[in-house]
């Protein structure tokens, strides 16, 4: 229903006796558009052909009601629609189909986007792929575009993913119907889609996602128009995507093309006309292509005879300055030897001084390196004996503080035991006190005595035990003074050898004393002597250092030696090098002479030939074959001559020409022998 283009009815299509009385009528009129309406004839004829041999299929299968069926008739009348449009669609497809192939093989040229019944045929393909297709809703509403089943083509044929990836990457493309237009110019510039769309067909299970199951791809239809599109792979297609808007294009069918004139005397007149053309502009390519060529050569030789003299020069300026360096390095070689030999001079009487105070240091080292050892272990054992003493003198005070203390606490305990035997007799005192007191009253209250006899009786008693414990307490007075009188007589005697034993270590002291100052003034002179040993050295290694200096002067010199050496070596080099490029340059010299009279001789070759028209060539020039339909013409765009495909299946870039076009074997021989010659 949504097609750009009217379906045709049986009804309006006027008769041919109709036609006929009509011309009858208006000849003069008619003259002008006698060829449309013939044409308009024959469509007619064929569309109702085809529609008859529709409605028969339709019939057969079920489509179209029969006389006892139960269908409705709202459903008959689509299912007719639908089946009309294919049939029309599939009429329009083998007309432009038919009309590209003619007009592709009438030019004899690659066609281009700008091409009127490629671009028609492009419009009829769209209509027949969005025929019947499935309206797919989404969040931003209905989507309905065909290039859904073409993206399909790249998991079911790995090859087509070139195509898909390129498509893809296409910035400029921003709609789905112009990713599905881009996709089929890439297909047929590939010369598959003939084979994309019938492995489409090949697996019907999937196109039913998207089509409706009697859109024109589900139905006999299309794998008719795949058949049909295989005759397509005779054209070559040159369509460039960049820069054209395929998203905003409108496909509409232009019926106008499909109209043609019976008499073809002016389309022959254009046609010869196209062709003078054709060989005039590829000659005028070839004298173009064949002057710059010569220009590039005069230039490269202009550019080879400067950079010779150049060379030359530079030969002339490097042999000059060979000469001058040798000179300098006899020059230099002289000196070199000249300070050579003062330095082994000067080397050789330094090292003869140097190892004689060697010796005489060495021997005066060994005799120091044994006083000073001996002297070191009477150092180290007068500190061991010093030490030793310090620790008994450290014992001796010891012992002595700790008798001390004890003494201390020994007049500690006396002192308190005094006071106790001083508070013992008070008490001793107050008691014959009480007891004289209490004879008193015993004598002035006998009674009382007899009541308290028991009383006295228990005094008696406690002042037993009293005199008992006082008696105790003066035997251990008497001891404790034997044990002081005892340890008096003991500090008596440590303190006389402490005495004794002091006055022997402060008499050790004053000899260790003078010892230590005699040792002390034995190395002072020893600094003394190692100062001036230590002078005398730094002095040896002033010498040395000066020594080392005229080393690496030598060193130095000698690396001058070797870097003019190596300098020598390189200018030899470049001399040789220089010497190889000139011979190279005479060599492409000649090359480029040879080149120059080849293509003098192409040049002069290439002017005899000439655009060979279709009707002048009969047989194909190499294999002697006669053409046919399906042995077609094919012209060789260098020589200009016709062959047959297996005679001319090569291609090659030639510069008037943006890209690789169709060549016969012997050009492809001929061009490649000059490319390969050109390369080397």
């Amino acid at each position: 229903k949504e097609e750009d283009f009217e379906i045709i009815d049986k009804k309006q299509i006027p008769d041919a006796a109709e036609l006929r009385n009509e011309e009858k009528a208006k000849p003069e009129e008619a003259r002008w558009s006698a060829p449309i309406l013939s044409l308009a004839r024959k469509a007619s004829e064929n569309l109702a052909l085809s529609y008859g041999s529709a409605l028969k299929s339709a019939s057969l299968v079920g489509l179209v009601p029969k006389p006892g069926s139960s269908d409705s008739p709202a459903k008959t009348s689509a299912r007719c629609h639908t089946m009309e449009e294919r049939a029309n669609l599939m009429n329009m497809m083998k007309l432009s189909i038919k009309i590209l192939i003619q007009s592709a093989l009438s030019l004899g040229r690659t066609l281009d986007s700008d091409f009127p019944p490629l671009q028609q045929f492009f419009v009829v393909l769209e209509h027949c792929l969005k025929h019947g297709l499935k309206v797919k809703k989404t969040f931003i509403g209905q989507n309905k575009s065909f290039f859904g089943p073409l993206e399909l083509v790249e998991k079911l044929c790995p090859e087509a993913s070139d195509i898909a990836t390129s498509v893809k990457n296409l910035p400029e493309l921003k709609t789905a119907v112009g990713r599905g237009r881009a996709w089929l110019y890439l297909a047929l510039m590939q010369k598959k889609l003939a084979d994309y769309l019938k492995v489409l067909l090949d697996h019907k299970h999937l196109l039913s996602e998207f089509y409706e199951p009697d859109a024109l791809m589900m139905e006999e239809e299309g794998a008719v128009i795949v058949g049909l599109l295989v005759g397509l792979n005779v054209i070559d297609a040159n369509l460039c995507l960049k820069g054209e808007d395929l998203d905003s294009q409108v496909g509409v069918i232009d019926f106008s093309l499909y109209l043609k004139e019976t008499q073809d005397t002016d389309g022959k007149q254009d046609g010869g006309i196209t062709a003078v053309l054709d060989q005039k502009h590829y000659v005028e390519e070839l004298n173009r292509h064949l002057s710059c060529t010569v220009a590039d050569l005069q230039n490269k030789i202009d550019c080879l005879e400067k950079t010779n003299s150049k060379l030359q020069e530079e030969l002339a300026a490097a042999t000059d300055r060979i000469g001058s360096l040798q000179e300098e390095q006899q020059q230099l070689k002289q000196q070199n030897e000249l300070i050579r030999e003062r330095s082994e001079k000067s080397v050789e009487v330094t090292k003869e001084d140097t190892k004689v105070e060697l010796d005489t240091y060495k021997q005066s080292r060994q005799g120091l390196d044994e006083m000073y050892s001996d002297v070191w272990k009477q150092l180290k054992e007068e500190k061991k004996i010093r030490l030793e003493l310090e620790k008994e003198l450290e014992l001796q005070i010891g012992m002595k503080t700790e008798m001390e203390i004890a003494m201390k606490l020994l007049e500690k305990d006396t002192h308190e035991k005094q006071d106790t035997l001083v508070a013992l007799r008070q008490q001793l005192e107050e008691v014959k006190a009480i007891n004289l007191q209490m004879f008193h009253k015993s004598q002035n209250a006998e009674c009382s005595l007899q009541q308290k006899t028991e009383a006295i009786s228990s005094f008696e008693g406690k002042t037993n035990e009293m005199m008992s414990s006082m008696k105790q307490m003066e035997e251990r007075l008497q001891q404790a003074e034997k044990a002081r009188q005892a340890a008096e007589e003991r500090c008596n005697k440590m303190k006389q050898e402490l005495a004794g034993r002091l006055d022997s270590c402060r008499q050790q002291m004053a000899q260790l004393d003078s010892k230590c100052s005699t040792l002390e003034k034995e190395l002072k002179s020893e600094k003394e002597q190692r100062q001036t040993l230590q002078k005398e050295l730094h002095q040896e290694k002033d010498a040395t250092a000066l020594l080392k200096t005229e080393l690496q002067q030598m060193e130095g010199l000698k690396k001058e030696l070797r870097k003019l050496q190596d300098e020598k070596q390189q200018l030899k080099k470049v001399h040789e090098e220089q010497e190889q490029a000139l011979q190279e340059m005479g060599l492409h010299l000649s090359q480029s002479k040879l080149k120059m009279e080849d293509i003098k001789e192409v040049n002069k070759a290439l002017k005899g030939h000439t655009w060979l028209k279709d009707d002048e060539a009969t047989h194909c020039k190499q294999c002697r074959k006669e053409f046919s339909i399906s042995r077609r013409k094919h012209h060789c765009r260098n020589c200009g001559d016709i062959f047959c495909s297996t005679c001319s299946s090569n291609e090659l870039a030639l510069p008037s020409y943006p890209k690789p076009v169709r060549v016969c074997d012997n050009c492809h021989t001929l061009l490649l022998q000059q490319c390969s010659s050109n390369s080397s």
